[in-house]
């Protein structure tokens, strides 16, 4: 069964008297255990396409399989699920909670993952480690650098173990060493634990290190 199935998705945005296409019937799948990078140019629809797959937005037309489940027909409740446990969603912007701790921020992706306070700690603590951010796990956002708080963003997607992964440029915060260690991180997951994950980007460290790219140019695959 792929891990993500995309089927004929189309999205109209509207503003004022003007009309646009986001998407015009983008259809693709991703096996488990691949890395594919989602590429175009700003304002292709990368940001629209990794938003109606994690239940974000929604289609106007089409479909979005995820390890079987239909994402465009599910409930609100049902994806709060599905974001929980299976899909972990890299956003560009961090957003961290500026209240809480790196470990804190990590830790509250997991609370409905159904563990106990021990293994949400521990399985937060561990993805901070993954990335190199162990020492700074007691620190709040302020106190983290721009590449810090990403990676804080990155250990808080993939620490409930998904399945699939999504990515918006998630190494644009990062340095050379740092970006490089992402993907070969996720390219590791891939393999090891047949997670797949779609990462928009733009930059050639991450394309060098995928299985195949997908490219998207107004709103449909090129």
């Amino acid at each position: 069964m792929a891990a993500l199935h995309v089927q004929d998705l189309s999205k109209r945005y509207t503003r004022g008297a003007e009309a646009f296409t986001a998407l015009d019937k983008v259809s693709f799948t991703i096996q488990p255990g691949e890395l594919v990078a989602l590429t175009g140019p700003s304002g292709s629809g990368k940001s629209t396409l990794l938003n109606i797959i994690a239940g974000y937005d929604q289609a106007d037309d089409g479909s979005v399989v995820v390890n079987g489940f239909d994402v465009t027909r599910a409930k609100p409740a049902d994806m709060d699920v599905l974001r929980t446990r299976t899909v972990g969603f890299i956003f560009q912007q961090f957003h961290l909670v500026p209240g809480l701790n790196a470990l804190e921020n990590v830790e509250l992706s997991l609370l409905n993952a159904g563990l106990s306070k021990a293994e949400r700690r521990a399985r937060a603590a561990e993805a901070l480690r993954r990335m190199g951010l162990a020492e700074h796990s007691a620190r709040r956002p302020a106190l983290l650098s721009g590449g810090q708080q990403q990676r804080v963003a990155v250990a808080r997607a993939l620490a409930a173990k998904p399945s699939v992964v999504l990515a918006d440029e998630p190494t644009a915060a990062l340095d050379r060493a740092n970006a490089e260690s992402l993907m070969d991180q996720l390219a590791a997951l891939a393999r090891e634990n047949g997670m797949a994950a779609l990462v928009s980007t733009h930059d050639q460290r991450c394309l060098d290190r995928v299985d195949r790219v997908i490219r998207l140019e107004n709103g449909a695959l090129s």
